[in-house]
């Protein structure tokens, strides 16, 4: 690797301007602000699954109403792909602006169902229906937030592309450092009985009403460097259509992209798991465990661009394959030691472990799997690759995770999970060096 840059600049292209540091700044915040919200309410649904399922997913037995809540969670990510092709290719045709403006108005709609959609008890069957349709809007919209919203961070300077891309990571960690903060803050105050009737609700209120400034940001930016040099035609959307272009001529994009996310996503969402299972499966205390989350927000949120500064410099796989190859090594050791000392503690330590290699490992990946693509379908095959790795290894993950422990018995069995999912991230970045030659 001595000698090669680590963003080699892709074939017919040419590199951008280094955009001033207002400008930089405001295409930073479009991006994080808009990102934030919308990952801030996937993670909600998860963290408050025990009481969204008490209103909801009425069962006499609470592992399976577990199980219901989270297949809700897993189902509604099946409609990601389909946001995220529909959605990129907007932004591949009509501009990233455009389809971040979109996406976040589409979360909004989403969000107001959560916040004020009346209980089991009050409309029967028509209840857990418009949760589903609440999840299917929210999905869609993030399917494809991902895709134009990392082309419109790594497109701002192709010199920076690790540092500027990591920060659609980091706004995924400050959600979930929002999300779990409201989680633990609201768990210690109102008791269990206010948290199921009304508690759960407030965090959702809370989204509606960043939503109207995450949108105006957005408004207001300018359209990325490279978007903004593409041909006219391709902006009012005559070009040919990316979805096509990116099945026939870019499907070994797909697999390189999606595959390096695998173990990412699959390790986001055993993070938003775990205090579930540490209050069902350990017995800890509901706003402690909540709070050890909120320890691996704060690390994600501001680790994550440290780590893209790195990559810029040393090389992003350099980085990556051995954060990866830690990520497998170490679950089976953590969960262990979690169900054999539960406390606290061992909690938090385990979970900043997690934290620390998530944010290494995933600090240069935005960058990486943007460079399995060309500007002119990047959205498109960004979305996509995310979003279907996202529905088969992330949006299930707790339903896996869930089903894995009442099924076998062993509360260690998630554990083995994220060591299989390592090991295909760790396959995808060795491939995407020999074929594509990332670095």
């Amino acid at each position: 690797m001595t000698g090669v840059s680590p963003h080699p600049a892709r074939p017919g292209t040419s590199p951008a301007a280094p955009p001033s540091r207002p400008s930089a700044t405001r295409a930073i915040a479009a991006a994080t602000i808009g990102n934030a919200l919308e990952f801030f309410d996937l993670a909600l649904y998860a963290l408050m699954a025990t009481y969204i399922g008490k209103n909801f997913f009425p069962d006499a037995d609470p592992g399976v109403q577990l199980v219901r809540t989270y297949a809700v969670f897993g189902v509604t990510y099946l409609v990601r792909p389909i946001g995220g092709l529909l959605l990129g290719a907007y932004a591949d045709r009509q501009g990233r602006k455009k389809a971040l403006m979109l996406s976040i108005r589409l979360m909004v709609l989403g969000t107001l169902l959560m916040a004020f959609m009346p209980g089991y008890a009050t409309l029967g069957f028509a209840a857990p229906l418009g949760i589903v349709l609440a999840r299917l809007i929210q999905g869609f919209a993030a399917g494809g937030e991902f895709g134009a919203a990392t082309s419109f961070l790594v497109e701002q300077n192709n010199q920076r592309r690790g540092f500027f891309g990591s920060f659609q990571f980091a706004s995924q960690g400050l959600a979930t450092l929002i999300a779990s903060g409201f989680a633990a803050a609201l768990t210690t105050t109102l008791s269990d009985a206010q948290m199921t009737a009304w508690g759960w609700r407030v965090p959702f209120a809370f989204g509606l009403l960043v939503g109207p400034v995450g949108y105006l940001v957005r408004r207001y930016v300018e359209e990325s460097p490279a978007m903004a040099r593409m041909p006219a035609a391709r902006n009012g959307g005559k070009a040919p259509s990316p979805i096509r272009s990116v099945f026939r001529h870019h499907g070994g994009g797909l697999l390189i992209a999606g595959g390096a996310l695998v173990v990412s996503t699959a390790l986001n969402y055993a993070l938003q798991y775990m205090p579930t299972f540490a209050i069902r499966e350990l017995g800890l205390d509901n706003s402690l465990s909540f709070t050890a989350l909120l320890i691996t927000g704060v690390i994600l949120t501001f680790g994550t661009p440290v780590v893209g500064l790195l990559a810029d410099r040393f090389g992003r796989l350099r980085i990556m394959v051995p954060a990866a190859a830690l990520i497998g090594l170490s679950a089976v050791p953590l969960f262990v030691w979690i169900t054999r000392a539960p406390s606290f503690l061992s909690l938090v330590l385990c979970m900043t472990v997690l934290g620390l290699l998530k944010a290494t490992y995933f600090g240069a990946l935005p960058s990486v799997m943007s460079d399995a693509f060309p500007v002119e379908v990047r959205a498109t095959g960004l979305a996509f690759s995310y979003n279907a790795t996202t529905a088969l290894f992330g949006g299930f993950t707790p339903t896996i995770a869930a089903t894995l422990v009442t099924a076998t018995g062993s509360r260690i069995s998630p554990s083995y999970y994220l060591l299989a999912v390592s090991a295909v991230s760790i396959a995808a970045l060795v491939s995407g060096s020999r074929i594509r030659g990332l670095r």
